[in-house]
């Protein structure tokens, strides 16, 4: 699977701001695709997923009621709204993806810049 993450840029707090992830490669059934960001000098961390064939989702608390994470079958799309942006959503997003319930996401696309300054 390949992965290509898009849609970052420079913000204010309380912006938004809408991630793209356009997967290809192969058929997106029975995958899980994610959603995650690394800020300076911290780890990597999950900020939301979805389940390809269902719509299942899941955020992180740091996500809730902000972001919402959607996914185009036919575009083969993945996408990640960002609403009422904080200084420390400022991170490297990345867009990833993963078969089934296995716990690691063994497909990356290259990262997105998100800064928001406040």
């Amino acid at each position: 699977v390949q992965l290509q993450a898009s849609g970052g840029g420079w913000v204010q707090a309380g912006d938004s701001l809408r991630l793209s992830c356009a997967a290809s490669g192969r058929t997106l059934s029975g995958y899980v695709m994610g959603w995650f960001r690394q800020a300076p000098g911290k780890e990597r961390e999950l900020v939301a997923q979805i389940s390809w064939s269902g719509g299942r989702t899941f955020y992180a608390d740091s996500a809730k009621g902000r972001f919402t994470i959607s996914r185009d079958k036919f575009k083969n799309t993945v996408d990640l709204q960002m609403n009422s942006l904080k200084f420390e959503d400022t991170a490297v997003y990345y867009c990833a993806a993963k078969f089934g319930t296995v716990a690691e996401y063994p497909y990356w696309g290259k990262g997105t810049l998100v800064t928001v300054s406040s």
